[in-house]
């Protein structure tokens, strides 16, 4: 891919009185925290956990009355399923619910739909199935809050239906018994950006909370709400959920787990990945645990990354994790190739605000990858379908500008079902409709978006020297841990670098390796997936970067991961640059 052109943000300096209240901070977390938004002392104390939030589950819609009825269907033996979705989010949610509705001695049933056969969310055929079966009572995780057709149905055949959901609420609530929804608009709970594990992390927080003031289970019931954290952190972090305000606590929480590895799953799967389960944090679920899990429902079944979750011997566990991994790879081959035909059909200049490819030979469990790719590669909203039979099954993903459910609520009448949140969507028109899809979002697109909106940027957290990096520095940025959707990984900006060096490394020289110079001190620098700029660079530049650890045969230096390149004085404008660096 060729580079695509950056403008890069740079912040407003955090003002003198912010400084000084902060002043036992370091000036370059002063400067970030204020970037955030976090600007009043109890905000701060929170963020760096010295400052528990509320977690009271009840203060959540819908989970006072969802505790009772699941108490009452455990007390009269009555089988209950629960109803995931193919993703990491899904699978982690399905286990979490599983393995607490196990522990309170319930009949439980897991089912999680086939993303190729069956599609997103609840499916009129699936719920008739788990009527025969003998289920009385339904609960969906990370899925259900556009199902209304589909409830409807649930509740036609005598089935109760308790619908627990993260996604955006659609214009209609469904008329299940219960929805808990922490979007839903008589909401009052203080956190509202849950994953789809967090909102069934709040209903097992409610069963084992009342189990434990009211015991109603045969036998002493041993899980407690921390045995659950490692499968919160897991799928809130793999479904890119902002970590920030309760999220952020739960990911603290259940990272602190996940590096215990307690489950034989995440063991095997930390294994094949490459990891010491020690070294587990954020980016290693989003680049390397993550992809595993999901791998299972984009080219399989999703019950395999269920099982590996839930296996209980480490052989188990070790067969599923080897598979995970075989899968992976085909994933990867599969998702390199489908982007490789969509940029050349879309060619260098799409013209079109909104994306829109379909083809009938593309993996349907790949589309939302190659849509994201599209995404980053041409800055514009993309969605990706895969044609079958009639219908166009697909995926999209937007910019931070364009709310894309709320996009296809607008060309909802062109749409069988669609749904999803801000920045991802799933969606399944008739081919003959495509066109029309691809139409009425682009008018929606230009009526919505300005060119400004269309240019990718790159938000500076801070500028500072090359010579002032260090090992200081390193620690305290690792104190804003866990890092992710909207709470980003520091991006610093560096002046005036002399590049010493250039060279393409990786299999394919697809990385660019760079050693640069401020003139007091010398730094080595990796830029992923930016071989592609194998033109010399000019001289003198500015880089966007973030500060690492590089290790290789036990040894340990700082690195430079750069984002971005700007030849010097482009990246950070001198008049600029004065407010930064006297």
């Amino acid at each position: 891919m060729t580079h695509i052109p950056v403008a890069w943000e740079l912040p407003t300096p955090a003002p003198y009185d912010f400084r000084n209240r902060f002043a036992h901070l370091h000036p370059i977390i002063q400067q970030i925290l204020f970037n955030r938004g976090i600007i009043e002392p109890e905000e701060v104390a929170a963020f760096f956990g010295q400052r528990a939030r509320p977690d009271d589950p009840f203060r959540l819609i819908g989970v006072n009355q969802a505790v009772t009825r699941i108490r009452r269907a455990i007390r009269r033996n009555t089988p209950i399923a629960v109803y995931g979705d193919f993703d990491a989010d899904g699978v982690t949610s399905t286990a979490v619910m599983v393995q607490t509705l196990q522990a309170l001695g319930a009949d439980v049933l897991p089912y999680i739909p086939h993303r190729v056969d069956e599609g997103y969310g609840l499916n009129t055929a699936a719920l008739a199935w788990l009527k025969e079966q003998g289920v009385g009572l339904v609960i969906t995780v990370d899925c259900g809050i556009r199902a209304v057709e589909e409830v409807a149905f649930g509740k036609g055949l005598g089935l109760e239906m308790i619908v627990t959901d993260h996604h955006s609420i659609g214009p209609e609530v469904p008329a299940a018994d219960v929805v808990i929804n922490p979007k839903l608009p008589e909401s009052r709970y203080p956190f509202r950006d849950f994953a789809g594990v967090g909102v069934a992390f709040k209903l097992a927080q409610g069963l084992l909370r009342v189990e434990r003031h009211t015991p109603a289970a045969k036998k002493p019931v041993t899980l407690t709400e921390e045995d659950l954290l490692d499968l919160v952190a897991l799928g809130t972090v793999a479904d890119i959920m902002p970590l920030v305000g309760e999220n952020r606590t739960l990911v603290q929480r259940g990272l602190e787990h996940l590096r215990q590895a307690r489950r034989p799953g995440i063991r095997a799967l930390a294994q094949r990945a490459g990891l010491d389960p020690r070294e587990i944090d954020a980016t290693a679920i989003g680049f390397r645990l993550g992809p595993r899990l999901n791998a299972a429902g984009r080219l399989e079944s999703a019950v395999l990354a269920y099982d590996l979750l839930m296996a209980r011997s480490d052989a188990r566990a070790e067969e599923i994790a080897y598979q995970l991994d075989l899968l992976n790879r085909k994933r990867q081959a599969l998702t390199n190739e489908a982007v490789a035909w969509a940029i050349e059909e879309l060619g260098d200049d799409p013209g079109s605000h909104v994306l829109l490819v379909a083809r009938p030979n593309l993996n349907p469990g790949i589309a939302g990858l190659v849509a994201s790719r599209l995404k980053e590669h041409y800055f514009r909203p993309a969605l990706v379908a895969h044609l079958n039979g009639q219908e166009a099954r697909g995926s999209a993903r937007s910019i931070p500008s364009f709310h894309i459910t709320q996009a296809l609520d607008r060309c909802a009448d062109l749409l069988v079902r669609y749904g999803g949140h801000a920045a991802a969507a799933g969606f399944t028109a008739t081919i003959e409709r495509l066109d029309a899809l691809r139409e009425c979002l682009n008018r929606v697109a230009q009526e919505q978006l300005t060119p400004a909106d269309l240019v990718k940027t790159l938000a500076i957290d801070v500028v500072v020297p090359l010579h002032e990096l260090d090992y200081a520095l390193l620690n305290k940025l690792n104190e804003l841990e866990p890092t992710g959707s909207a709470n980003p990984k520091p991006v610093l900006a560096i002046p005036n670098l002399m590049v010493k060096s250039q060279m393409l490394v990786g299999s394919q020289g697809s990385h660019l390796k760079l050693r640069l110079t401020d003139g007091l001190v010398t730094f080595d620098a990796i830029a992923f997936g930016q071989g592609a700029r194998s033109e010399p660079l000019p001289m003198r530049v500015d880089v966007a970067a973030y500060l690492t650890e590089n290790v290789w045969r036990d040894r340990r230096t700082l690195q430079l991961q750069i984002l971005d390149i700007q030849p010097a004085g482009r990246g950070i404008p001198r008049e600029q640059l004065k407010e930064w660096i006297q």
